[in-house]
């Protein structure tokens, strides 16, 4: 058991480097490609008050007048020590503004992560268990609606209704504004993070209730569902002895591998919102050219994903007894 496990970590790690290699290789070349200057960024308004001989002195102090490769294998070598660099854009250093920014924005995505999958999977067994009726035909109206719905639209309408007409929510911020720190309360940030994480879960909810609806809907078809009517079972008790595990496995894999839409999704909805988390810092490093907070804002969002896939496989061993028993009841061989 020791043995497997090691093994499936092993693997584990060895593909996570290869994919981080490539990650920042390529992202690199993204940012290098696109159409700002950092320098020009970085000095923002004061930019005709700037000498030439100035820029040519912020350049070097952030080591912007190396060719690109020798930008590239210097902040590589110091990333394997463990130095992720400065940002230019908070002046800060790049662990500690990620540190900072992620701690808001796993808040709100753990929230509408648990949201979106406890809803979507109760809405897509229910429309399966009522196939054809009209409980079934509106959350096929209500998925299929959301799912063409873009993020930032439903966000800026939420905003309107709850925010601007009604006055029930605030206009954005992850806190109120004007307040110290150590006066902010839990009560403060949940009624701050309601409308993003709201958005985040509303329109994560269709992918997964439209994949459960169809595989129970196929479970509901086989012949030992028939016969388990036959004998007398009905509704719920139905569900729970033969649907609930053969739906729980893709489930499960859908709602890990929207880590990387849940992660993409934050970064529309803090915009919106002007909510203080990762995916804003990020949109604020692509427009300002922040090459060491946006190379590592992506490592730490391909770690972040890959550990939920990893989780994923994890899980898979105790929910679906066929990978426990594969090779010889090895239960990490799988992976």
């Amino acid at each position: 058991m020791i043995r497997s496990l090691l093994k499936f970590l092993l693997g584990k790690m060895l593909r996570l480097v290869v994919l981080l290699a490539a990650i920042s290789i390529l992202s690199f070349m993204m940012v290098k490609m696109a159409p700002i200057d950092p320098v020009q960024a970085y000095v923002g308004a004061d930019l005709l008050k700037v000498s030439e001989a100035q820029r040519e002195q912020i350049a070097a102090y952030w080591g912007l007048d190396q060719p690109p490769l020798a930008q590239f294998l210097t902040w590589g070598s110091a990333v394997l020590k463990g130095n992720l660099g400065t940002s230019m854009t908070f002046r800060q250093p790049v662990t500690d503004v990620i540190a900072e920014r992620f701690l808001s924005s796993l808040a709100l995505m753990v929230s509408a992560w648990a949201l979106s999958g406890l809803i979507g999977f109760a809405a897509g067994a229910a429309a399966a268990m009522n196939r054809n009726t009209w409980v079934d035909r509106m959350i096929h109206w209500y998925c299929y609606t959301l799912a063409a719905t873009p993020a930032f639209w439903l966000g800026l309408l939420l905003i309107m209704v709850f925010s601007v007409w009604l006055g029930w929510f605030p206009l954005g911020l992850g806190v109120p504004a004007g307040m110290a720190a150590d006066q902010v309360t839990l009560g403060d940030r949940i009624y701050h993070m309601f409308l993003p994480a709201l958005v985040l879960s509303v329109t994560g909810i269709a992918t997964i209730a439209l994949h459960t609806r169809q595989k129970l809907a196929e479970v509901l078809d086989s012949d030992y569902i028939i016969f388990a009517r036959a004998r007398g079972e009905r509704g719920f008790g139905l569900f729970w002895r033969h649907g609930l595990r053969n739906i729980a496995l893709p489930a499960l894999t859908l709602q890990f591998a929207s880590f990387s839409e849940l992660f993409g999704g934050a970064v529309l909805a803090e915009q919106v919102f002007a909510y203080p988390g990762l995916g804003q810092a990020t949109v604020q490093a692509g427009l300002r050219g922040d090459v060491p907070l946006l190379l590592g804002i992506v490592l730490f969002s391909t770690c972040f994903v890959f550990a939920g896939n990893m989780i994923a496989d994890l899980l898979y061993t105790i929910i679906d007894p066929r990978i426990r028993s594969r090779d010889g009841g090895d239960p990490l061989e799988a992976g």
